[in-house]
């Protein structure tokens, strides 16, 4: 069947629950209850410490056939997911689903467990490096289910994606199981993923190398969620959390598409005292709000609040004033981990809070500008950011689908040719954030307006950007890369691709390489 992102979807995929095709951004809407987790007791003088992983793992009932969780707020310097993995095959569990909220470069550890069965099935915002093409090539028995941040969040409250056992690493812990991640030599911020996996998963072991006397404060997530606690040498190191996709450009291009892009936003409409905005993680998106920031002080204008994954350049903007508010699901660098510890304008959320689609309203739903970045666009505007041009998997889905759906200009940066290939091209090899979510394309070679906002194409004649359509944009890659080649594929799917309401927008096939 022919979905609303116009892709070609099976009825029925081997190895994944009922096939729901996307129907548009808001078309699909809940029925049903919140899940929950089990009731449990917990008697005075009871000690939640234990001894060791092994001892947690059989404390916490996991058998063959269960899902496990992990946030992955350390970044590449977590060493949690690795830790618990292996603890667990030394006990001869197999058959689990991994359902981490993302994986990073160092988690190509666990390949070899899911060889050995221990792992057969992983659902998660994206995978990267030898694991990425790993979960691309070789399945480990079910298709790799890819959800956005508010779409794992709306999963696990629905009990779609149910855990039995949630491992949160916590840079700080007390002995009743207060936990935050702002405390502890491996401090990682917010806690923004792991609070929605302790409220829902039904037994919560927290690992940590700082299990502080007393109780902790402040408190991220509950002792009422916390049922056992191992303490370790070390959960990760915080050098690990600025790695991966995130930068801080000096590059001449990047530079001028972040230019472009705060010109965008100046000339929108919508750049007015009060505003709300995430600035994405990736080099042009976080070096615009250094050229916006230029532009708030010259007109006086402060923002409301600004959201996301938070990096230094956002805390200076808070910081000076220029923005009231700061809502915080992920940090990117130690700045941003200090800020929220320090500033009281600077607040932690949940991933539910940010942009869960079916709760009672997501902070996502009151942005007014998103710049977000892309590995494709497509001249129907549909964003690609899970897979490379040659089909594999290298990429996360992340909040992209979430903050363009609630965003009023959702912008999307990207050169327009990376190496030989160009990035504007006519259909994305995989979609994650639909056309219809999408308003503007900067490039450094011209901006395309979605022609669905007239009224933004309207505002932007008077920017001194480059205009043009979008089909224009791809001819010029064309003719500076050449078209590119289509991409052999097999018909065995190896990733599902949710849009955050649950239904499918898109599906992974193995490519021939």
């Amino acid at each position: 069947m022919i979905n609303a992102a116009g892709r070609d979807i099976p009825a029925s995929i081997p190895g994944y629950h009922t096939v729901k095709p996307y129907r548009g951004p808001f078309a699909t809407q809940p029925d049903g209850r919140m899940a929950g987790k089990k009731l449990a007791a917990f008697a005075p003088g009871r000690q939640k410490v234990l001894a060791s992983l092994e001892e947690a793992i059989e404390a916490s009932g996991l058998k063959d056939g269960m899902t496990i969780s992990f946030h992955h707020s350390l970044r590449n310097g977590d060493y949690v997911i690795n830790m618990m993995v292996e603890a667990i095959a030394r006990r001869g569990i197999k058959g689990l689903t991994l359902a981490p909220s993302s994986f990073l470069d160092n988690n190509d550890k666990i390949i070899p467990f899911i060889e050995q069965g221990v792992i057969t099935a992983v659902e998660t915002s994206g995978a990267r490096g030898k694991l990425g093409k790993y979960l691309t090539m070789q399945t480990p028995g079910k298709p790799t289910i890819i959800r956005s941040h508010g779409g794992r969040a709306r999963a696990i409250e629905a009990g779609e994606l149910h855990i039995d056992v949630a491992f949160i690493a916590a840079p700080a812990c007390d002995r009743y199981g207060n936990i935050n991640g702002v405390q502890g030599p491996a401090a990682c911020g917010s806690m923004g993923y792991a609070m929605v996996d302790a409220a829902y998963a039904d037994t919560v072991v927290a690992i940590t190398d700082n299990l502080v006397e007393g109780m902790l404060a402040p408190v991220s997530i509950p002792m009422t969620q916390v049922d056992y606690i191992v303490q370790v040498d070390c959960i990760g190191d915080p050098k690990g959390i600025a790695s991966g996709s995130l930068r801080y450009t000096s590059n001449p291009r990047e530079l001028l598409i972040a230019d472009m892009a705060a010109r965008v936003m100046e000339y929108s409409g919508y750049f007015k005292s009060g505003f709300g905005m995430q600035l994405g993680a990736g080099a042009a998106s976080a070096a615009a709000g250094r050229f916006l920031r230029e532009k708030m002080i010259k007109q006086n204008i402060k923002a409301d609040f600004a959201i996301g994954g938070i990096l230094a350049p956002f805390v200076e903007l808070l910081e000076e004033g220029l923005v009231k508010n700061m809502f915080d699901v992920q940090d990117f660098d130690i700045r941003a981990i200090e800020s929220l510890r320090d500033n009281p304008s600077h607040h932690e959320m949940s991933c539910s809070f940010y942009a869960n689609p079916h709760n009672r309203g997501s902070i996502a739903n009151q942005l007014d500008f998103v710049i977000l970045a892309a590995t494709e666009v497509d001249v129907n505007f549909n964003v690609n950011v899970i897979t490379d041009s040659n089909g594999v998997i290298m990429g996360a889905s992340g909040g992209h689908s979430d903050a363009s759906a609630g965003a009023n200009c959702t912008i999307v940066v990207a050169p327009l040719l990376r190496g030989r290939l160009p990035m504007v091209i006519d259909n994305v090899q995989t979609i994650v954030t639909p056309g219809d979510s999408v308003d503007v394309i900067v490039t450094e070679r011209g901006v395309a307006v979605n022609p669905k906002r007239a009224d933004l194409l309207e505002n932007l004649k008077h920017a001194g950007l480059p205009l043009m359509s979008i089909h224009d944009l791809k001819k010029i890659g064309y003719e500076m890369g050449g078209a590119p080649a289509p991409i052999k594929l097999s018909d065995e799917i190896v990733g599902v691709v949710e849009y955050r309401d649950g239904t499918v927008i898109d599906v992974i096939r193995r490519p021939v390489l």
